[in-house]
Order: structure tokens, then C-alpha cells, then sequence
């Protein structure tokens, strides 16, 4: 993640995919794909949850592969 802290909001702004998390219904996964990052190509998954009065970003970290959930966007 060294190098990607920008990163996290270009994900929360522009994601390429939204999934709900299948064991959290409150978490919700943020995924945008870059290439050639320190460990090669990769998902930037950024996850957060919100109370419905508020949201944070729970965690953030690269990913070989998008979790299974319900699609979010882009709607189908």
C-alpha cells in the first residue's frame, strides 16, 4: 500500500466495481484495478460501513481477486 494512500479516494470516487460484503451487510467493498503496483497488477479493494448516519473507511488493501456479494455497481 505504500505509495497508494492517494489512491483511496480516487476508489471511493470512481470505482470500477461495488460489492456488499456477504458476511457484513453494513460493509461495503470498493474496487478499482491498477497496473504494475509495487506487487504487481492488482484490485485496490477500499471497504466501508456506514450506520446511515455515517461512513468510514474500514480498511484498505490489494487484491488478486474481487470477493463474491452483491453487485453494486456498475448495475447490471
Amino acid at each position: 500500500m505504500i505509495g497508494l494512500e492517494a489512491e483511496i479516494g480516487v476508489v471511493l470516487d470512481a470505482p470500477d466495481v461495488v460489492r456488499r460484503s456477504r458476511t457484513d451487510r453494513g460493509a461495503v467493498l470498493f474496487y478499482r484495478y491498477y497496473r504494475a503496483t509495487s506487487v504487481g497488477d492488482k484490485w485496490l479493494c477500499v471497504v466501508t460501513k456506514s450506520d446511515g448516519i455515517e461512513a468510514f473507511i474500514v480498511t484498505a488493501y490489494l487484491t488478486d481477486k474481487i470477493k463474491q456479494g452483491e453487485e453494486l455497481w456498475p448495475i447490471a
